[in-house]
């Protein structure tokens, strides 16, 4: 897999039936590792380690329901009273980040009503504030850290 625009991190990879699966410590089993999973993996291991989230607080491959259909959040992080305060939607490093995946991570929001949206590709990383009081949201320079976005 390619280097990602995000810290180095050693994960366990193994192979199994010829296939390469990563080990998710969030999910605490090994799982298929495309290359969207090697920038989630990457992306929860940086805001662990360098960002102080708590593991305990961030959630893999949320299911939630939209308009009738089963939708899955790539990662969700819950604040205080494990209620959701972010979602992080994931892309392959090879896919652009455009207007569409921002579509599809505000979809989730719409269930959700997080005021922290984050997108990445592992070479580019967007995060987005939503202001429900004024209707506006504001692009970040960084990701916050845990203790910002809880406390926010």
């Amino acid at each position: 897999m390619e280097a990602l625009n995000l810290p180095k991190t050693e994960l366990k990879i193994i192979t199994k039936d010829g296939k390469p699966q990563v080990f998710d410590i969030l999910r605490r089993k090994f799982v298929a590792l495309t290359p969207e999973e090697w920038v989630r993996q990457q992306f929860v291991h940086y805001l662990i380690m360098y960002k102080n989230y708590p593991a305990e607080c961030i959630g893999n491959e949320i299911s939630l329901m939209l308009n009738g259909t089963r939708k899955r959040c790539d990662s969700v992080v819950y604040g205080q009273n494990a209620q959701p305060v972010m979602i992080i939607e994931y892309k392959a490093p090879q896919v652009e980040i455009t207007q569409r995946v921002f579509e599809q991570i505000s979809r989730y929001n719409i269930r959700l009503k997080v005021e922290w949206l984050v997108v990445s590709n592992g070479m580019q990383h967007y995060c987005c504030r939503i202001d429900y009081n004024s209707g506006t949201y504001q692009f970040l320079e960084d990701i916050p850290s845990y203790d910002e976005i809880r406390e926010a």
